[in-house]
């Protein structure tokens, strides 16, 4: 793996970052689908997502052993940001959660970075400053209250517990592995969580809203972060948090598509922001 990611091209760097953020976006898109439409409670779907990554990354332990004792916290960030975004998700559309989430991940990113000493260039600090403008511009019409705030601060939670994961993948070496880890030690946690909420959450599932927990976890979670986790250790701390103001824009978009949320000139504009200051971030 270290062999690899020495190798590895901008242009495969490019093509997994636009894979992981899809992933992010596809996230919110399967959970606001299923929660939001009522198919699985938040807890199973939570469960059910954590297992299925599990499950389709259980091939990568047969080369590169079990799960280690440093595995325990990334495990237990996943858990908290599973669990905070799936019960967010209740009340929250797609891309307000998304828009929520990662502008707490930025701030967790940014605040952690500035504490080690790391700063961006002119132009990462330029393009920073414009997709953190484009973000604000977005959210801007729903700038007072939520409708639900409890949602939004469990949101806020998951993006505090994404943002830390994200750096501890950035030193974590061989992504394939620490991702399999980290679902496979968060599971059982699942599991307590439906336990103590009861067991109603899985037994009033639709076969639609497991299946919507299944590809979430195995497809945009599971896969999607080996992917990330593949990326991050070869950006700046500034690039990390930037990159990832992108899943809220593709959310949107999607949704617009999939869940008929309203595409506006307002998403456009910020869209347009957000993907510019990617790439002054990513110019060198």
């Amino acid at each position: 793996m270290p062999e690899l990611e020495r190798a590895m091209r901008p242009s495969v760097l490019l093509f997994l970052a636009v894979l992981a953020i899809a992933a992010f976006a596809g996230n919110s898109l399967l959970a606001r689908a299923a929660i939001g439409g009522g198919s699985i409670d938040a807890g199973g779907y939570t469960l059910v997502r954590l297992a299925s990554g599990a499950a389709i990354l259980l091939p990568v332990f047969v080369k590169r052993g079990l799960p280690r004792i440093s595995d325990l916290p990334g495990a237990f960030l996943l858990f908290v940001y599973a669990a905070g975004f799936s019960f967010a998700y209740i009340a929250l559309p797609a891309g307000t959660g998304a828009l929520v989430l990662f502008a707490c991940v930025q701030a967790t990113i940014m605040v952690i970075g500035m504490a080690r000493g790391e700063r961006p260039g002119v132009a990462g600090l330029a393009g920073l400053v414009l997709a953190l403008a484009g973000v604000a511009w977005l959210i801007a019409p729903a700038a007072s209250v939520p409708d639900d705030a409890f949602a939004a601060v469990l949101m806020a939670i998951a993006g505090v517990a994404w943002g830390i994961y994200t750096l501890l993948g950035r030193g974590a070496g061989d992504p394939a592995r620490r991702t399999a880890a980290n679902f496979l030690i968060a599971t059982p946690m699942a599991l307590v969580l439906v336990v103590v909420l009861g067991p109603h959450d899985l037994s009033d599932a639709t076969t639609g809203g497991i299946w919507l927990a299944i590809v979430a976890g195995a497809i945009t979670s599971g896969l999607g972060y080996v992917a990330w986790y593949a990326v991050a250790p070869r950006l700046g701390l500034a690039t990390v948090a930037t990159v990832q103001l992108a899943t809220p824009v593709a959310a949107a978009l999607i949704a617009a598509v999939t869940l008929a949320e309203p595409l506006t000139l307002r998403l456009a504009i910020a869209g347009a922001m957000i993907i510019g200051g990617i790439v002054l971030t990513l110019r060198k």
